[in-house]
């Protein structure tokens, strides 16, 4: 795994999530149809920067009690934040919800688990669960959620450290994450260094088309002379 240093995460930070997804089909094109959040997510916060970190992965359950009782949910609590707050920093918690067509019935965010999570590092979560107190979120965490819902219900952790499916994203601990308002993303370690000059190509590309769009009288020969254009940079 490359090291997620300040300068990598500044870098991608300038991006969108879906130019992220552009750059890609460049650096991985086999990465073109998979990879990345394919079903809706609610952004409680979209004013925040992209988040740019390192996947912990963790599985919940709440419509039901959880079977582990006494001493067995107390290390269960306990191994998840143990594992939450060790490795690289920042981390992002992407949780799948196993409660299939009761998904999202009770909340693992909130007030205190948001402040927990970021005292060990988490910069947020990207979860096909439900979150809540979203006034009381701590400063800074971004949730990207299935939905916004009341309760915690019987919410807990059934599992972690494994791999995970998150509308539609699969992830494992360690993936490199980039997420936005629009949704989230993995990135290959072997390329992410890779992204944003790729990004910075498609984006010149994209500004001969645009700009000829804007001029007054385009047509579609214009058209097809802003496509040449827009071929010749490299």
């Amino acid at each position: 795994m490359t090291e997620l240093s300040q300068d990598l995460i500044a870098a991608l930070q300038t991006l969108d999530t879906p130019t992220v997804c552009n750059a890609l089909e460049a650096v991985a094109p086999e990465r073109r149809g998979h990879g990345y959040t394919v079903n809706p997510l609610v952004c409680t916060r979209p004013d925040l920067p992209a988040v740019v970190a390192v996947a912990r992965t963790a599985c919940i359950r709440a419509a039901h009690p959880s079977d582990l009782k006494g001493k067995e949910a107390r290390e269960m609590s306990e191994g998840y934040y143990a594992y939450v707050d060790e490795g690289p920093k920042p981390s992002v918690m992407v949780i799948q919800d196993l409660d299939g067509g009761q998904r999202g019935y009770g909340s693992w965010w909130g007030e205190v688990n948001s402040n927990i999570h970021k005292g060990f590092g988490c910069s947020g979560v990207i979860t096909d669960g439900s979150v809540r107190d979203l006034p009381d979120i701590a400063a800074g965490f971004q949730m990207l959620a299935d939905r916004v819902g009341p309760s915690h219900a019987f919410v807990h952790v059934v599992s972690f450290g494994q791999p995970v499916t998150v509308s539609g994203m699969r992830v494992r601990s360690g993936d490199l994450i980039h997420a936005d308002q629009h949704g989230a993303v993995v990135i290959p370690w072997e390329v992410a260094g890779d992204v944003q000059a790729a990004a910075g190509l498609i984006g010149r590309r994209e500004r001969v088309i645009i700009d000829a769009a804007r001029e007054e009288g385009f047509d579609m020969a214009r058209l097809r002379k802003a496509w040449g254009g827009a071929a010749e940079i490299h």
